[in-house]
């Protein structure tokens, strides 16, 4: 086993390890769906739905158009196989872990961890909190907008009612958990004993050091190869923990150190990560995509600063509102700020630009994934809009498509 590999071994080691280059032309089914996530470990979640909300996007980009149900019916239904926690962020995760996030929601109860305002709600309300606590327990699972109690609020982030912060905390602490999911994407909070498997219920509670070693081989197999930030960012570890943590598993065999050629930290290889010549694939990725929600770990690895810029006013915007980067092969090779114009059956490209590496087959190949996104979707067609580098040769490739 050699200590030392080239940039180019650690990107192809850590695509294959994300699940990159598998895709085929069957149909997906529960079991390609569920292992996955498996694979991943955890998918974040997020509410903006200008494309598609995130967390259908990685299983799109792996496997390709799988039913957008499915998911909802495997993460929600009555046969569910994962649930809801505050994993890397608010996140989707396979039922097994769910005794390896007990810590982290005794953490909460003790107001350590989560949001400061929902911790001092917790801490100052109790009696309130309580009272929420009891009435889903009477009526069963209930949305925060359904329980009648406490101040409204004024909506929003900043303006929840008393009943959205109880809820919140409670979710935090592990005495509430999500149900369900309504049609707006509302969640819908539900009582552990009642939502969730007894077989996962009844589960040993690992103590904290065996519940971190296990969620960072979980992050390890996940990425292959990563730095002590990369893993430690995976499930939002803290710095000391990690460290320790790291430590007692490379000693344990379980972690490899290594050097690659080009960065500058230490790098650890899961031993049983594969370490593929060549990666065949082709992907639009959610800029909440589990390979480079970590954009130190994405530069480091594909050479571009990728940034969301959601929330910059849009004449500052470089590449546009909300851009996924196109993995080509084993490297991003350029971006698209997409919009899904849902009334017009139409995939807008607002803005496309080429990385300085991408070849003359790139606007074929991005324009192919566009009409495989624009079908899962449920869209006819897909435009092209004239902003960006890219633009001319992918609309000339989306027309020949």
């Amino acid at each position: 086993m050699k200590d030392s590999l080239t940039a180019g071994e650690a990107r192809r080691i850590a695509l294959a390890a994300q699940g990159f280059g598998v895709r085929t032309d069957g149909e997906v089914g529960r079991r390609q769906l569920t292992k996955l996530v498996d694979r991943l470990g955890v998918v974040q979640i997020d509410s903006v739905n200008v494309v598609s909300r995130t967390h259908y996007l990685p299983a799109f980009s792996r496997l390709g158009a799988y039913p957008r149900g499915l998911l909802e019916e495997i993460a929600w239904g009555r046969k569910k196989a994962f649930f809801e926690y505050w994993a890397h962020e608010a996140s989707l995760l396979p039922l097994a872990s769910q005794p390896l996030f007990r810590w982290r929601m005794e953490d909460a109860q003790r107001g350590v961890g989560a949001w400061k305002g929902i911790a001092r709600f917790l801490r100052e309300r109790r009696d309130f909190v309580d009272r929420v606590l009891e009435e889903i327990r009477a009526r069963g699972p209930l949305s925060a907008s359904e329980l009648e109690m406490g101040h409204k609020g004024q909506g929003g982030w900043w303006g929840w009612s008393e009943s959205k912060k109880a809820v919140e905390g409670l979710f935090w602490t592990g005495e509430l958990t999500t149900a369900t999911r309504r049609g707006t994407f509302e969640r819908v909070y539900g009582l552990p004993d009642k939502v969730l498997p007894k077989a996962v219920r009844e589960a040993p509670t690992p103590s904290r050091e065996d519940a971190q070693r296990e969620l960072l081989k979980i992050a390890a197999r996940a990425m292959g190869i990563a730095t002590a930030r990369d893993l430690r960012d995976y499930f939002r570890m803290g710095v000391e923990d990690t460290k320790l943590r790291l430590a007692e598993l490379v000693e344990a065999g379980d972690l490899l150190p290594v050097q690659v050629k080009g960065w500058r930290e230490q790098a650890y290889l899961d031993p049983a990560a594969r370490r593929p010549r060549k990666v065949a694939a082709h992907a639009l990725l959610s800029p909440f995509d589990n390979l480079i929600w970590f954009r130190d770990r994405t530069e480091r690895m594909f050479g571009v600063k990728v940034r969301l810029e959601i929330y910059t006013p849009a004449e500052k915007r470089t590449h546009g509102y909300y851009v996924l980067p196109f993995l080509e092969g084993d490297a991003i090779t350029a971006r698209v700020d997409l919009k899904a114009d849902r009334k017009a059956g139409t995939l807008i490209v607002q803005a496309s630009h080429a990385e300085p590496w991408a070849s003359g087959e790139t606007p074929r190949r991005l324009a192919g994934e566009l009409r495989l996104m624009a079908g899962w979707l449920g869209l006819k067609d897909v435009r092209v809009e004239r902003r960006g580098d890219l633009a001319g040769a992918l609309e000339d490739a989306v027309s020949r498509s």
